[in-house]
């Protein structure tokens, strides 16, 4: 009889079916696909919410500066009323997304200027994103009417 020449790449058996089967398919694939995909989407979606509270943190430094440059720049107003009136808006809306606001409120006879400093509260760890806000203006002074009506 003579010898078959077998080929070395093809195997048979039950054994070898199982392991053409599981060399031949996506098997596992899909999880492998989650594995890597799942941290990726999560941390994505922690920086968009990342960037919304450090949004949210800068809107609310610009309202505390314009309310502070409100009070400090009314004709009789000073520097101190107008830090108590923007300390009190970052009392209110501050607590959450703004950490550690420095107000400072300068007034001399001409013009204020306003300065509020902190940081956005973290959502992904090691992340710290400054927040700072400015605004000025002139002091408001009465001018009474020289003109003459005809």
């Amino acid at each position: 009889m003579p010898i078959r020449n077998r080929s070395p790449r093809r195997l048979r058996g039950p054994l070898a079916h199982r392991v053409r089967h599981a060399l031949s398919g996506d098997r596992g694939e899909v999880t492998v696909e989650l594995v890597i995909a799942t941290p990726l989407l999560l941390l994505a979606l922690l920086a968009i919410i990342q960037f919304a509270v450090w949004s949210h943190a800068t809107h609310v430094a610009q309202t505390a500066a314009s309310q502070a440059l409100a009070a400090a720049r009314v004709q009789h107003g000073t520097a101190r009323t107008g830090h108590a009136a923007g300390q009190r808006l970052l009392d209110d809306l501050a607590a959450g997304p703004l950490r550690e606001p420095q107000l400072t409120v300068t007034r001399d006879a001409t013009s204020v200027a306003v300065s509020i400093r902190g940081e956005a509260a973290a959502v992904l760890p090691g992340v710290q994103l400054h927040v700072h806000a400015e605004t000025a203006g002139e002091v408001e002074r009465f001018v009474p009417d020289t003109g003459t009506t005809p």
